[in-house]
């Protein structure tokens, strides 16, 4: 009986023992981190844990975290947590702090909850914290400035609250400090802020701390971009002392209770009037509103009481404002009607087809082209883009010319028979540049010959494209499909590339009988701005919040006055639609039209973040973000990061942001780093190492550090 109940239990034991074996097989960095899948809580998307498996030796395979070989120790350690936007809902375990190689903690945009435990700084070689859009309460964790090498602390949008502790001051090697919309509260204290000496970034809005804004703030000369203290309830007077700032540097001051005079000394002289909004107290430039009449109209000035004028008791007599009214009315009624005629004339030949119902391609048949019918002999379009309508059969017999944008009609037999000759030839589609009848210039882009199933994917993916209106992107105007043929034509815009433009200097004499380049430092300026907006608008506004995912010279279009056009965003996704290679020969245009061997061939990209370069990848606007960031070094170096042709090898640098960086690590002198062309423009210094400071930001190794490109044009709005 006792040997009959003995081998059960054996068996149980040995069972534990073998699944603790592999349990305590895993490391103990994998053992810490089950603490954070245990304090999730359940259910919950699993995706973000679904391969962090408890039988595993090692965690440095698991999805989100990051591992190095440490010296002295011979398994790789964990370096990095990356589980960010996943909707995960629970708390921040202990645990995490036995992670002693941890430099980077990334858990921002979930749901998190509770307070942050103080254990997690014994994690000391934490470097980065991303806790921000999280559900986080209590108080600043007073023991965070425990950690030596805190680079970049990013609390934003939690429920943390509280004052924000004095013993701040020991996070001497912090960068980037992010408390926004939170509930601290209480003054900023004095004292603190001398004791940083690299702090490039200051968030404090949207909290609801008050009192005055400390003197000592005006100590923090390393600060670039914004100083953002809006949405608070801060008071008195705003100090002197924030004028010895960089003069790069704007301010955020909106939203306070801020009173007196603007100082106008130093920095404030570079403010406009938004940053000092909301402010009813506050007076003098750049605010429309002058000390002196503020002191009179002040609600504590016993003379403020309104003057009335005497005939101001008097008003219009009622036959007056009714004669008044029906001559208005008479002169609307007859401005409506001005308008409606020419709006029907307009329509009658416009967007290739009209009220008849004729197709504007050279074809009696009915048009497709006309997204809405006539009513009552008018085209009723309130759409700024159209939305044709297609068959199921569309794409398998004649091809279709659909115009996007209102106004612009021209038939396909005339395209063909147009004179063009190649622009550009890429991975993307040859470019042609074709003069319609009208004498108009038109950029025709094909794109291959596949994808006749998908005929609606093509056309949803055009119309998106065809929404965007910016001053500084590249507009479509139509699109051409058929099964062997598609092509989308935009505006042609008439002085090249800046790739080329950066190459090539047309030289011409100035006053001092000199040679000068075209490409001067305003010049420059104006194209990195422009390009900025655009990419901006690419990110921020357009229906699809686009990422362009190409951003280098070659795609940076620009006109006569050497205004910036962003091309070529979107084509990815349409060439992966059509499934073929776009620069095959035959069809339609490769018929028609001339070929003349392009001299722009494919090259090594060095435009593309680090992060682009791992094979699987997908594009993001952080991307986007570093791209432009080489763009801009390019601007100011006169450097190339890709080997040319055209180039020699003294204006090539393959790894063009580390050349800069170690340029400013070595203090080199600027005239070592600055494209020698613009040596001469004296006054623009202080401009381009403002410019060098945005780059090197937009040029951030991690991504979560880089910033948005919105961000980055309003940086360079203010140089």
């Amino acid at each position: 009986m006792n040997h009959v109940q003995f081998f059960p239990h054996f068996f149980l034991f040995l069972f534990f023992q073998y699944q603790l074996f592999f349990v305590f097989s895993l490391s103990p960095d994998g053992l810490a981190l089950l603490s954070l899948k245990s304090a999730v809580d359940q259910p919950h998307d699993g995706s973000a844990f679904s391969d962090w498996n408890e039988n595993d030796s090692t965690p440095c395979r698991w999805s989100g975290i990051s591992c190095m070989n440490v010296t002295g120790n011979p398994d790789p350690r964990v370096v990095g947590i990356a589980v960010s936007a996943k909707n995960l809902r629970g708390y921040i375990p202990s645990e995490l702090g036995s992670l002693v190689y941890l430099r980077r903690l990334n858990l921002h945009t979930n749901n998190f909850y509770g307070s942050i435990p103080v254990q997690l700084f014994n994690a000391t070689s934490l470097h980065s914290i991303f806790l921000y859009s999280n559900n986080l309460s209590g108080s600043f964790p007073p023991s965070i400035c425990n950690i030596p090498s805190l680079r970049i602390l990013d609390l934003s949008n939690n429920s943390l609250s509280g004052p924000i502790a004095d013993n701040l001051k020991n996070c001497k090697q912090l960068q980037r400090l992010i408390l926004a919309r939170n509930k601290f509260s209480g003054e900023i204290r004095t004292g603190i802020w001398p004791e940083f000496e690299n702090l490039v970034q200051l968030d404090l809005s949207s909290n609801e701390l008050s009192g005055s804004i400390p003197e000592d703030i005006g100590e923090l000369k390393t600060l670039s971009g914004t100083l953002n203290l809006s949405f608070n309830h801060l008071s008195g007077r705003i100090p002197k002392s924030l004028g010895n700032l960089p003069v790069t540097l704007s301010f955020d001051l909106r939203n306070n209770n801020l009173s007196g005079e603007i100082p106008q000394t130093g920095t404030f002289s570079n403010q406009g009037p938004t940053a000092f909004l909301n402010n009813p107290r506050l007076c003098g430039f750049p605010l429309q509103k002058s000390c002196r009449n503020s002191e009179q109209s002040s609600p504590d000035s016993p003379n403020s009481a309104p003057a009335y004028d005497n005939n101001s008791k008097k008003g219009l007599s009622p036959g007056l404002i009714i004669l008044i009214s029906l001559a208005d009315a008479a002169v609307i009624a007859f401005i409506g009607l001005v308008i409606v005629y020419v709006y029907w004339k307009k329509n009658e030949n416009s967007n290739g087809c009209s009220c008849t119902g004729k197709r504007k391609l050279g074809s009696n048949e009915k048009s497709h082209l006309c997204s809405f019918p006539c009513i009552n002999g008018f085209k009723n379009n309130d759409s700024e883009v159209e939305e044709p309508e297609k068959s199921e059969g569309a794409g398998k017999g004649e091809g279709e010319l659909v115009a996007i944008d209102k106004g612009f009609s021209f038939e396909l037999d005339e395209l063909l028979r147009a004179s063009a000759y190649v622009l550009g030839k890429s991975g993307l589609g040859i470019v042609y540049k074709v003069v319609l009848g009208n004498g108009v210039p038109v950029a025709v882009r094909r794109l291959g010959e596949g994808g006749e199933q998908r005929y609606k994917e093509f056309a949803a993916e055009v119309q998106a494209i065809g929404k965007v209106k910016h001053p500084n992107v590249v507009r479509l105007r139509a699109y051409y499909w058929a099964p062997d043929e598609k092509l989308l034509i935009s505006n042609f815009i008439s002085n090249g590339n800046l790739a080329n433009a950066l190459r090539v200097y047309v030289v011409r004499l100035g006053q001092n009988g000199q040679p000068s380049p075209s490409l001067s430092w305003s010049i420059r300026l104006r194209i990195a701005k422009g390009t900025a907006r655009g990419l901006a608008y690419l990110h921020e506004c357009s229906p699809r919040k686009f990422v362009h995912g190409d951003i280098k010279p070659s795609n940076i279009l620009l006109d006569n006055d050497f205004q910036p056009y962003i091309a070529d965003f979107g084509l990815n996704r349409l060439i992966n639609i059509t499934g073929n290679n776009p620069s095959s020969s035959g069809g339609l245009m490769g018929a028609a039209l001339p070929y003349i061997k392009s001299s722009q061939t494919e090259r090594t990209n060095n435009y593309r973040a680090p992060e682009a370069k791992i094979p699987g990848s997908r594009p993001t606007q952080k991307w986007d973000v570093y791209s432009f960031g080489v763009v801009l070094l390019e601007l100011i170096t006169g450097k190339s990061p890709e080997p040319s042709p055209s180039t020699s090898t003294a204006m090539e640098v393959p790894d063009l942001v580390r050349w800069v960086r170690k340029g400013f690590e070595e203090e080199n002198p600027l005239s070592d780093m600055v494209d020698p062309s613009l040596l001469q423009e004296v006054h623009a210094k202080k401009e381009v190492l403002a410019v060098f400071r945005v780059a090197l930001t937009c040029n951030e190794g991690d991504p979560e550090i880089r910033p948005r490109m919105k961000t980055v044009s309003e940086n360079l709005e203010r140089i």
